[in-house]
């Protein structure tokens, strides 16, 4: 026995850990049927395994894939002289081979665990466990088995939960902050977006350290395009481990942003991974190939983060992406041509290049209506002031990429085709106007906002302004504005009294609805209302004056 003693030449790497997911020892040691007992190395929950091997070989190395836990009953190990020098041999091979933990069965060759072994696993840190002799090494693989079995299942669960709270959060009226404060949640860490120029739009969870702040800024830029791709969304790839202190796809130090070489600029990967200060640092490029990256810092990196993170980045790129196709170029044609004076109905067919999300035809007649009529939507989030990422998401929502946030920054508005017909989206008001060709659509714009007021002043999802013929249809519609200027000519220099009078017969005379409506006291209101009375001498409490005054509004 003693000529089976292994050499130690210098040890290659180990082999990279098998995909399989990792048990815990102490789940192990935890499993009263098996009573097994750890009489060396290190403990706690960090020191996993990823499959039993029973091996009798003098030089286990050849034949352990790594994250094994070794099993032998000593078969092989030396009644010579010297087993110190065997034992520690037979240890650094286990380690150099990737072992996770050696366990050693009492007998039939063994009554007790050798000292010598004990000494050597204590001093390469290989937690040592001694198998009892009523627990057979099958026994012993079974159970590791059935433990990886509960952790895979749990694995799954947890990445289910997470993609259904992930796509949740994309439906809420601020998707952007809502997907990342989940992703953080989910991750337990830090999730950032960046813009195409590198700064931070968006973040959620604690803040790191400004050193990982900056290690993670730096590795969204080894993924960030250096020309926009213009490709559809797509999953990131999975990432490739990098080397301690070196970025997957760059192989740059932290802090340090890999060079580009000389010549063409190779493709940019999808996604990279890094430590910095002990975190876990993981950038993905999103698919809109905007140059939009999601940053995620984690103190650990368990098996299903890649796949949440995947999804989170998926979700982001729908809600940040843009429509890449020959209706941008035709959207910004025609953009241009309003600036330099063309006429709405000129340029309106532009809009309607069949896209697939305008419901255009690709003819200039819109989605099958008289001269490409559309719908115009007011949106106005019901809690936080939106922003453009979600400005573009309720565009998205509603199917259309004509969206402009208002100066203002408190109101959205949509130009939907009018084969289309808004729904509710949560999180939102709607005001939605009658369709209009494009000569109309000013007019439009004025009863989309009406009817935003009035979605807010009643506490409902959405208003449609109401396109029903009436007896105002009887009266030519020069006549009818000839009337209204010369009743409402008294109020020409005072807006605000007008835009009162209007929101409130609308409401039929609620002070309260029409002060949350324009955003104004009720005794505001009260003020206003009189002082338009005064100056049209009328008596606002007849129902015949009331019905006149709103004939004028309407036409004003």
């Amino acid at each position: 026995m003693a000529d089976a003693r292994p050499t130690a030449p210098a040890a290659p790497a180990a082999a990279p850990v098998p995909p399989t997911p990792p048990v815990p020892l102490s789940a192990l040691l935890a499993r009263d049927d098996l009573a097994l007992r750890q009489l060396a190395g290190p403990t706690g929950p960090d020191v996993v395994i990823h499959w039993a091997h029973t091996s009798e070989m003098a030089d286990p190395f050849p034949y352990l894939l790594g994250g094994e836990l070794l099993l032998t009953a000593g078969v092989q190990f030396p009644d010579a002289p010297s087993p110190d020098t065997f034992f520690d041999s037979y240890v650094a091979r286990v380690v150099a081979a990737g072992g996770a933990a050696l366990g050693f069965g009492l007998a039939p060759v063994h009554d007790s665990v050798p000292d010598a072994l004990v000494t050597a696993c204590a001093a390469h840190g290989l937690p040592l466990l001694e198998v009892p002799p009523g627990t057979t090494f099958s026994g012993v693989a079974r159970a590791v088995w059935q433990l990886m079995a509960q952790a895979r299942l749990a694995e799954l669960r947890r990445v289910t939960e997470a993609q259904q709270s992930l796509a949740a959060a994309a439906a809420h009226a601020d998707p952007v902050p809502s997907v990342l404060r989940r992703l953080a949640q989910r991750l337990g860490g830090h999730a950032v977006l960046y813009g195409p120029d590198g700064t931070g739009i968006a973040a959620a969870g604690r803040s790191p350290a400004p050193a990982v702040t900056e290690a993670l800024r730096k590795l969204a830029a080894v993924v960030r395009p250096a020309t926009p791709p213009g490709q559809a969304p797509s999953a990131p790839a999975p990432p490739a481990q990098a080397p301690s202190g070196q970025a997957q796809t760059g192989q740059a130090p932290p802090g340090k942003a890999p060079t580009a070489p000389a010549g063409p600029a190779p493709a940019r990967p999808a996604s990279a991974t890094d430590t910095a200060d002990g975190v876990q640092l993981s950038a993905y490029a999103l698919g809109s190939g905007e140059g939009f990256v999601l940053g995620v810092a984690a103190g650990r990196r368990e098996g299903g983060d890649h796949t949440i993170a995947s999804v989170g980045a998926v979700l982001l790129s729908l809600l940040t992406g843009e429509h890449h196709s020959g209706a941008g170029a035709a959207r910004s044609s025609a953009l241009v041509r309003l600036l330099l004076g063309a006429a709405p109905e000129e340029v309106a067919p532009l809009l309607d290049t069949g896209d697939g999300t305008s419901g255009g035809t690709g003819d200039g007649r819109g989605d099958g209506t008289s001269g490409g009529e559309r719908i115009v939507v007011h949106a106005r989030p019901d809690r936080q002031t939106p922003d453009a990422v979600a400005a573009a998401a309720l565009g998205t929502a509603l199917g259309t990429p004509l969206v402009d946030l208002d100066p203002d920054g408190e109101v959205v508005r949509l130009l939907v085709p009018a084969g289309r017909e808004p729904a509710p989206v949560p999180g939102w008001s709607l005001g939605v106007s009658a369709p209009a060709g494009p000569g109309g659509w000013p007019a439009a714009d004025a009863q989309a906002a009406r009817a935003l007021a009035r979605a807010r002043a009643t506490r409902v999802p959405l208003v449609r302004h109401g396109a029903r013929p009436g007896l105002s249809g009887l009266v030519p519609e020069t006549a009818a504005r000839a009337h209204a200027q010369a009743l409402l000519a008294p109020l020409a220099a005072q807006p605000a009294l007008t835009d009162t009078l209007r929101t409130w017969l609308s409401l039929h005379g609620s002070w309260d609805r029409t002060a949350v409506a324009l955003g104004v006291h009720r005794n505001t209101v009260r003020q206003r209302v009189a002082r338009g009375a005064l100056l049209l001498g009328a008596d606002l409490d007849d129902p015949d004056v009331r019905m006149e005054l709103w004939f004028a509004l309407r036409h004003s």
